[in-house]
């Protein structure tokens, strides 16, 4: 049975100039709204990421506590349960889904939250990697509604080195025999695999490896971890969307709409919510120097980094230590 509901958008006109026909966003809530409708969270899903992804860190005694918040998780455009290339019909199916923006699921969200649920302010927007962007989108396109937003492990834009790394996932993926040019008739299990292979040298810091941290995790020597690990992890997702998603995140960049016309700096200086900046200190995808730049130019920005050997994947709730910081990071943040 599912564990989420299905938001029914109609026709939308993506940021692309494509209509993309009856389309839908997957989403979850945890707890109840109140009667001022002033206790909302928004934790959007991120790259490969599903709402029951995100639920490490909602729970009673957490900072997203579902008796006192009512916490929206909407999944992500592209990760098969909103729509996505796996489930739309002809004509957009498979290789012809639309590119999706950064831009066009946060529209999307806020249509859910204020047309579905008639909110109009939100406590705290959170979010981790392409999650994280999306959060700073939503303090970029909604200042006046968003109170906080805590983007961690995640920039305002994705700079030109993560683009080439999410090619490169991207060409792995596409160099099996089996991809027929994204209209395969079985699962290219062999790019899927070596999609992993790509991730895993950027999701952790070298220090990772060096220290063989990945015991921690069961794993007792590295060909065991990439193997068992790293060349499974992706199988679950259908390729395209996957590549979606990494499309998305190539042209994030929160200027790119109407609104900012690509000034960064501008989008950034609107914000006006209180923000918790926190990068990974080892983030090889999203490293700290350019959210450090990026806080600079919001207003009232706080910049924490998680101090971590873990990489990118310090804010993917499989490290304690690194997500108990987050954790007590969010509770204080929520409290002024």
């Amino acid at each position: 049975m599912k564990d989420y509901d299905i938001y029914e958008l109609g026709d939308v006109l993506l940021q692309s100039g494509i209509t993309l026909p009856n389309a839908i966003l997957a989403y979850k809530t945890y707890g109840m709204l109140n009667a001022a409708k002033n206790n909302v969270i928004v934790y959007p899903t991120w790259f490969a990421g599903l709402h029951t992804d995100n639920e490490w860190l909602i729970g009673p005694g957490k900072a997203l506590n579902p008796e006192k918040y009512f916490i929206i998780v909407p999944n992500m455009l592209g990760n098969g349960l909103s729509s996505s290339p796996s489930n739309t019909p002809s004509p957009y199916h498979q290789a012809n889904f639309p590119l999706i923006s950064i831009y066009d699921n946060v529209r999307l969200q806020h249509q859910l939250v204020n047309q579905k649920f008639g909110i109009a302010e939100i406590a705290l927007v959170v979010g981790w990697s392409l999650g994280a962007v999306q959060t700073f989108q939503w303090g970029a396109s909604y200042p006046d509604m968003v109170k906080r937003i805590a983007p961690f492990g995640g920039t305002a834009m994705t700079r030109p080195h993560a683009k080439v790394v999410f090619e490169g996932m991207i060409a792995a993926l596409q160099a099996d025999s089996a991809w027929k040019n994204g209209f395969y008739t079985q699962k290219p299990k062999t790019g899927l695999a070596a999609m992993g292979r790509v991730y895993a040298a950027w999701g952790f810091s070298q220090a990772y490896y060096l220290e063989q941290l990945y015991q921690q995790e069961g794993y007792h020597t590295l060909e065991e971890y990439l193997v068992d690990y790293w060349d499974q992890v992706f199988l679950a997702f259908d390729a395209n969307d996957l590549i979606t998603m990494l499309r998305t995140g190539i042209t994030g960049d929160i200027s790119a709409n109407p609104t900012y016309n690509g000034d960064f700096d501008l989008a950034l200086s609107r914000i006006t919510a209180r923000a918790l900046v926190m990068p990974g200190s080892t983030d090889l995808f999203f490293p700290p120097q350019d959210n450090k730049v990026e806080a600079r130019h919001i207003p009232n920005a706080f910049f924490l980094p998680i101090e971590s050997k873990w990489g990118h994947c310090a804010g993917i709730g499989q490290h304690e230590p690194d997500s108990v910081f987050i954790d007590k990071s969010l509770k204080s943040f929520l409290l002024e």
